[in-house]
């Protein structure tokens, strides 16, 4: 069987697939119109009729993917993520090494819910900001000068830089020449470059980072959902948010605490004086920057109830989430709303499209309180909490688009016989040892995506990657996951992801800093992929055995093999 010639319709739908991961990979076309060519290609190949590869394109993934945007951009609108990230650095201080790891835990928490490049947006400014105040001050002012901070405008990154020249032509005319310091001026300036530079990378790395922790955090997660829905119908919701963030948010962590050390190890060394802050001339600096953030905490003032009612709804939207259909106990989906079969009918995508609607029917004020000027007598109706023009302006369609694209093209392998030839194909690797098979797939994963959209490299790879699992027998996901997580390990090129092009913008960074930093943690984060793989999924997927939902397209084989498996997890390692 393995020598078998493809048919006509496989070959097409392989043609298919080869110039749409070229056209990706190339980005000749914008990616979500290479993401419509299977409608174009397969009803004319024969492959599938129109209706069947339109209904593709907007499934429940794509749904959860859209309500948990909306919510997303309401959070953003409303400042609600900026609130969080100075509240956080003022409770974790401005000492060196402490600033870095406050930064990366912030943007990894902001981006685990929100957009990485809006993240990054966000908090590379604020870093900048901050980092002028810590390098700038000068000796004998009062540090209550830090308010004073034009360069603080989040969106506007260019006059950050026009003002930190202007602040170092200013500091070397006024006033007498500072004592001479304890290391050379040359010295000292390039250990503030360093340290920039090290400030600027965290935050971009910590947001790749973070979005691995929840089904939401990154589309690639969502396209992982997707497919595995599609290619396996009879999957019992194995990949839903709760499970998915038991798995990733320990990997995230560990991978985050590892990001820190190299990149303090890289940019501070292991000054234990210098990075704790201590000394007195660093405690001025520390107080001046710490005062910038305070300043600008304090202009947002108390919270809005705009900011209390998108904070309420957010919760809300988690805890939904968590509970329900977790699998370790009933959730409220299973108890209120269950099938025949005692499944949950309401999805991931349901929860987060109420929580939406109700977003654009909460007023942002308290109702009954604002006259309409200019007729007296007449309340105004205060704006809701969110609105069309906001989400028309910032909602990302193409990523929609190109997740249909790719359910599409899992859909059309199946149905054209792709994937069984394939799977075929790859019968050899039963031979391999599974934890080598996910080893190299992931460095080979994590390569390709320095080069093209994370989003397009899972959706090329994975269908292979489940064609591959069935015909060798293992558990489809104990590839899928790994490889799906090694996607965001786009930490290399400043091309290779939105977060790192917005820190290389800022100055500072040359592609040889960026690649020096980015090598390590690649190979730091498939060694925790790994790792994360061979323990602690195993009991929470079941990876010890081929799943009978994973069956549908094989020949029977693996069922019977597997039947009654009772040895140990061939995954697990001494």
């Amino acid at each position: 069987m393995g020598n078998r010639l493809c048919t006509l319709q496989e070959a097409y739908c392989a043609y298919t697939i080869i110039l749409m991961a070229l056209l990706w990979c190339t980005e000749a076309l914008p990616l979500a119109i290479t993401a419509f060519l299977p409608t174009v290609m397969f009803p004319m190949m024969g492959i599938m009729g129109a209706s069947v590869v339109s209904t593709e394109y907007l499934k429940d993934t794509n749904i959860l993917f859209i309500g948990g945007m909306l919510v997303a951009l309401a959070v953003e609108h409303w400042n609600l993520h900026k609130r969080i990230a100075l509240r956080v650095l003022l409770i974790i201080g401005v000492r060196p090494s402490l600033l870095i790891l406050g930064f990366m835990v912030v943007t990894a928490f902001l981006s685990m819910w929100i957009s990485n490049t809006a993240t990054t947006a966000m908090m590379v400014p604020i870093a900048h900001a901050v980092l002028e105040q810590l390098h700038k001050v000068p000796k004998g002012k009062d540090v209550e000068e830090g308010e004073n901070n034009p360069a603080f405008e989040l969106q506007e990154p260019s006059p950050q830089k026009e003002e930190t020249k202007l602040d170092e032509k200013d500091n070397k005319q006024d006033g007498p020449a500072p004592p001479v310091p304890s290391e050379p001026k040359a010295q000292q300036d390039e250990e503030q470059l360093r340290f920039t530079r090290g400030m600027s990378l965290c935050v971009c790395y910590s947001a790749s980072i973070g979005g691995i922790a929840t089904l939401t955090g990154t589309t690639t997660n969502l396209v992982l959902q997707g497919q595995v829905n599609s290619i396996f119908p009879e999957n019992d919701n194995v990949v839903n948010f709760a499970s998915w963030f038991a798995f990733a948010f320990p990997t995230m962590v560990i991978l985050l605490l590892l990001s820190w050390v190299w990149l303090q190890f890289l940019f501070l060394g292991f000054n234990f004086r210098k990075n704790c802050g201590l000394g007195d001339e660093m405690r001025e600096r520390e107080r001046a920057a710490f005062e910038v953030i305070r300043r600008e905490h304090k202009l947002l003032g108390p919270m809005t109830f705009a900011e209390k009612a998108v904070s309420t709804l957010f919760v809300l939207l988690v805890v939904l989430w968590f509970t329900r259909e977790p699998g370790f106990f009933t959730g409220w989906g299973n108890l209120a709303f269950s099938d025949e079969d005692g499944k949950s009918m309401p999805s991931d995508g349901t929860v987060a499209i109420l929580i939406a609607v109700i977003l654009f029917i909460m007023p942002s004020k308290i109702p009954g309180l604002t006259q309409e000027p200019g007729k007296p007598g007449k309340l105004k109706a205060p704006p809701a909490l969110l609105n069309w023009k906001i989400v028309k302006e910032k909602m990302p369609w193409n990523i929609v688009l190109l997740l249909g694209g790719g359910f599409a093209l899992a859909k059309g392998s199946e149905e054209s016989g792709l994937s069984k030839w394939l799977g075929d194909k790859l019968t050899p690797l039963e031979s391999v040892p599974p934890p080598a098979i996910a080893f190299i797939l992931c460095l080979l994963i994590a390569t390709f995506t320095e080069c093209t959209s994370n989003v397009a490299t899972t959706t090329i790879f994975l269908p292979i990657l489940a064609s591959m699992s069935q015909a060798i027998c293992i558990h489809p996901l104990y590839v899928m996951l790994p490889c799906t997580l090694s996607s965001s390990l786009a930490f290399m090129l400043p091309v290779a992801t939105p977060p790192n092009a917005i820190a290389f913008s800022f100055g500072g960074l040359k592609v040889t800093h960026m690649a020096q930093a980015g090598f390590m943690l690649n190979i730091l984060g498939v060694l925790v992929i790994t790792l994360a793989i061979n323990t602690w999924s195993i009991p929470m997927f079941d990876l010890h055995s081929f799943p009978s939902w994973a069956q549908s397209n094989t020949t029977g084989f693996c069922g019977v093999s597997q039947a009654n498996i009772t040895t140990p997890s061939p995954y697990t390692t001494v």
